[in-house]
Formats: C-alpha cells, structure tokens, sequence
C-alpha cells in the first residue's frame, strides 16, 4: 500500500543501473532500459550506468566504485540472481554489504509470488547498504525489474512515503 504525502516536496535520489550479463550490450539492455525510464520518470536522476560480466569480482569492483562516489546514492542491479552457476550477483552484493534489507528480497518474492507461483522461490533479489549506499539486486527479466521498481522502490525511494522511506534514514546511514 502507498501513502504519498503531497504536501512534501519530492527530493530526487541519484541511481546507478547495473546490468549484470555475459551477453548484454547497451543496445539490447532491455531490463537496463526499463529501470532507467522508470527511475527518470518518476523524477530521480541517473546517476551512471554499466554492464559488467557474470563475474563475482567485476560486479564488486563496479559497485565499489558506485559505493565511493558522493554522486551515487543508490545502485540498483538487474541480472544474475537466478540458480544457475553463472548467477552470482548475490555473492557479490552480499560481499560487499554493511547491513541486508533483509526485507527487500522477501517481499520481492512474495510479491512475484502472486504473479508467477512457486517459480518465485528461485528469485534470489537481494538488498542491504554499504557506506551509506543502498544497493538492490533484481532478476534479469523486464518484469523483474517493472515489479521491482513499481511495487517496491519506487516508494521506498520517495522521501514523501508515509509511514516511513529509505530515502529519510540517508543521512544517517553512517552514524556510529
């Protein structure tokens, strides 16, 4: 369910898209694309956007460099969260987080749940934080990342969602 208070004003956040594919391109990024129409228009920026290869250190090192730059806020990833040997996304996600959004990846599930049936439980979405960076791992499949970005973080991401917003808890992500 969604509350948005009209009455805040809407403070855009800075995302980066990560494709993880072996196989991908820019030109043919279909899951890209559609998480960079979505973020844009509902008003956030895009803050950078890469490719990188199924491999566990690629992925790591392009979300290090995202993690370090003051000009990302969130990174957001679609690809590799399957079963397969080659789906290694959540390793590397997780290698590199703080703290998991424990939440994140149960709901998307749930949420895909009653959409797709028990293929679900093969969905391995994940989310935490890394020096005050929020970091999400979403299938490969357009609808993954449609259901990902509609159902989840695009509220989660809206500073005037009520009760309560990720983007709200930002600055003090990296208190002690």
């Amino acid at each position: 369910m969604s509350r948005i208070d009209l009455s805040r004003r809407f403070l855009a956040v800075n995302i980066a898209v990560l494709t993880v594919s072996d196989t991908r391109g820019l030109s043919d990024d279909k899951s890209g694309d559609t998480l960079v129409e979505r973020l844009t228009s509902d008003g956030h920026v895009l803050a950078a956007r890469a490719i990188v290869r199924d491999d566990v250190r690629a992925i790591v090192d392009q979300l290090r460099v995202w993690i370090d730059d003051p000009n990302v806020d969130v990174v957001i990833s679609t690809g590799g969260t399957g079963l397969t040997g080659r789906d290694v996304t959540p390793e590397a996600f997780e290698s590199v987080f703080e703290k998991t959004i424990n939440g994140f990846g149960e709901m998307f599930r749930m949420l895909s749940y009653q959409k797709i049936g028990t293929s679900a439980l093969q969905s391995r979405a994940t989310g935490g934080v890394a020096k005050g960076t929020y970091l999400f791992a979403l299938p490969g499949s357009p609808s993954a990342c449609r259901d990902g970005w509609d159902l989840i973080l695009k509220y989660q991401l809206d500073n005037r969602h009520r009760p309560c917003n990720l983007v709200e808890l930002m600055p003090r992500l990296q208190e002690k």
